[in-house]
């Protein structure tokens, strides 16, 4: 059975390194490539990886020793609220004491390059081939299509402009 989530407080400056809320976060558009540092990249561009997701970087630390949680927050510089573009991920960075939870991950930055390079080496990714899917359910036509006809807008025609 697994364990129930921990449950959340109020920040206060008692609080210990190893409660939920002075875990880092870390969002997909601090990693993406096509984000510039204005749109919330934290990386430089060679560092990064293209469009990542909530889910990949999810994928990347279940199988570190790290503690992490999923969250249903949507980026503060992100313009878009689809789906998609939401989601960020709760990372344990320090003991109760303070001293590092893993000795591997010194800082949000080392935790960002490790998902980065990782990301890439994903399933997901590696079988990605672009939209090859849409191309083939759409069928093909001819030039020469017996189907309704001309360019044109078309709009409604009559009455010009009301005042």
């Amino acid at each position: 059975m697994a364990a129930a989530a921990p449950t959340r407080n109020n920040w206060n400056p008692g609080m210990k390194h190893n409660d939920m809320e002075r875990w880092i976060c870390i969002y997909p558009a601090y990693i993406n490539s096509k984000k510039t540092r204005q749109e919330g990249r934290r990386l430089p561009k060679e560092n990064c990886v293209e469009n990542p997701t909530y889910i990949e970087i999810r994928d990347v630390l279940s199988v570190t020793n790290l503690q992490f949680l999923v969250e249903n927050m949507k980026y503060c510089r992100e313009k878009s609220s689809e789906l998609h573009f939401r989601g960020r991920v709760r990372v344990q960075l320090r003991n109760a004491d303070g001293t590092l939870f893993n000795s591997d991950f010194a800082s949000r930055e080392d935790i960002m390059r490790h998902i980065a390079s990782k990301i890439p080496q994903l399933k997901t990714r590696q079988n990605k081939t672009g939209d090859s899917f849409h191309h083939q359910s759409q069928p093909q036509t001819s030039g020469t299509s017996s189907g309704g006809g001309g360019g044109g807008g078309g709009g409604k025609k009559g009455k010009g402009k009301r005042r």
